[in-house]
């Protein structure tokens, strides 16, 4: 059984207690985790302040420390597929997805590195003749980073990559449902040569590790994923050192089809959109809006491909459809499931979980017209789409908007000025057309509503752990005039 610690001041260290990890393709345990509790929580964060203001990092020059995240890019993109199995493991997510992913995670550390020496500051025209005044940005702090089991090497990257750029040190705590990958990526950060204390890497549950990591009293900054229930005990702490936050929490993601699109690519694309990664993504395209004309066509086009998806073991490259995550997430989407069809929602294919070994359940299709369902509402995070129709693009606008969420959104229509009418009204961070699901370390990444606050990616993110400083040096060798006078 392989047994992993954590990574605190430049040394791996094991927790205050441990518990066993879950293999959710067998429901076996297979690893065994350090646990967190205050006293470790608070060793890493002030481990991480000493070093932002004693250490080596701190007389580094940007573009020192950019080269040091061009190592740890060339370290991720060598260790790609030992992460990738680390997290098919510990996850479920199926290997040939993590595989792709994590490669390309390199690139977020690449795109930071480059933009360590970009973060300027500026000389302000101020209205007095005698002085100059420029603003300098300097990190913000010590970040605590809260990171959710799906994904988490990709967002990690997202929060690490910037913060590291901007010159910030951190805490991270990976999710208690299976931390491995982000455990092991501690080593390569060792390897890469960051001083002890920059980056710091533990595991723990919420009320005993992340509650206390996010109201320390020296945490400048929290950068949560996950649910809004979550972020909001994350706000609420923050309320106890007066933390920044950025918080990219869930989704109710419309995918809008009209009957001019190309109904094979369109179909695609939700299948990537509500059925990769076992719909245990934050954009899943949840929600299906099409037009009438065209419902039952592609609504059958994509019980079709649904039917056709090989579930399966997720170490196979052959697996299209892995498990998911946790016991508790099968039971819950199991549960939403039949709360809707009581609702009056039709099941189209799938809807009961896989007998058998591990916490499988299959690609389901719910037609949701004219029924107030729950699962038009809920976020399942699973492999669950919900269908409704409309007529007018005024409607699919309408239907789109219904959502206290505002993360991603899909448009998939031949008609380029209607596309730019919906780009407009809808609603969300993120708008793809004809297309879904696409990233780049270049573009940023957040949401609107209970979707949360803050962009990651992008030159925007980097800013975002940064704080301005107003400098002011008087030119003149004059005596003060008038001291009691505001200058």
């Amino acid at each position: 059984m392989r047994r992993f610690q954590h990574y605190i001041d430049g040394e791996f260290s094991d927790g205050e207690a441990s518990y066993p990890s879950i293999d959710p393709a067998s429901g076996t345990v297979w690893a065994e985790m350090p646990e967190a509790r205050e006293n470790d929580v608070d060793r890493a964060v002030n481990a991480a302040e000493r070093a932002l203001y004693e250490g080596p990092w701190a007389k580094m020059t940007a573009t020192q420390r950019g080269k040091l995240l061009y190592k740890l890019a060339d370290l991720v993109a060598a260790n790609a597929q030992v992460l990738a199995e680390l997290e098919t493991r510990d996850t479920g997510k199926i290997i040939r997805e993590t595989s792709a992913q994590i490669a390309y995670v390199a690139e977020y550390y690449r795109y930071y590195a480059g933009i360590s020496d970009k973060i300027e500051g500026s000389y302000l025209p101020i209205d007095k003749p005698d002085m100059d005044v420029w603003l300098r940005r300097e990190p913000i702090g010590v970040v605590a980073m809260v990171v959710p089991w799906n994904s988490q090497l990709f967002l990690s990257a997202v929060k690490i990559g910037p913060a590291l750029a901007a010159g910030c040190t951190m805490v991270i705590k990976a999710s208690e449902d299976g931390p491995a990958p982000l455990l092991e990526f501690a080593r390569l950060v060792h390897e890469a040569g960051f001083p002890a204390g920059v980056v710091n890497i533990i595991t723990g549950f919420g009320a005993s590790c992340g509650a206390a990591l996010g109201r320390h009293p020296t945490v400048a900054h929290v950068a949560f994923t996950g649910g809004p229930e979550t972020a909001r005990h994350v706000v609420r702490n923050s309320a106890e050192n007066l933390a920044s936050t950025s918080l990219e929490l869930g989704g109710k993601s419309p995918f809008i089809v009209f009957a001019d699109a190309d109904l094979e690519s369109a179909a695609n694309a939700q299948v990537a959109g509500i059925f990769a990664a076992t719909g245990q993504s934050c954009v899943a395209g949840s929600r299906l809006i099409v037009e009438r004309s065209v419902k039952d066509r592609f609504v059958a086009l994509l019980r079709q491909k649904a039917e056709a998806i090989r579930i399966g073991a997720p170490l196979d490259m052959a697996t299209e459809v892995g498990p998911l995550a946790t016991k508790r997430q099968q039971d819950n989407i199991g549960a939403l499931v039949e709360r809707s069809i009581a609702s009056g929602a039709r099941l189209v294919t799938g809807g009961r979980k896989i007998d058998g070994e591990g916490y499988y359940f299959p690609p389901t299709i719910l037609d949701c017209d004219d029924v107030a369902s729950p699962s038009l509402i809920e976020e399942f995070f699973g492999p669950v789409l919900s269908v409704v129709s409309f007529e007018t693009e005024a409607e699919a606008l309408r239907l789109a908007n219904d959502s206290r969420y505002g993360l991603a959104s899909g448009i998939f229509t031949q008609n380029l000025t209607r596309a730019h009418r919906l780009m407009k009204g809808i609603r969300a961070g993120i708008v793809w057309v004809n297309t879904y699901r696409a990233v780049s370390p270049i573009a940023p990444f957040g949401g609107f509503g209970l979707s949360g606050h803050g962009r990651e990616g992008g030159m925007a993110a980097a800013l975002d752990y940064t704080r301005t400083k107003t400098i002011w040096l008087r030119t003149s060798d004059d005596p003060i005039p008038d001291p009691f006078v505001m200058r």
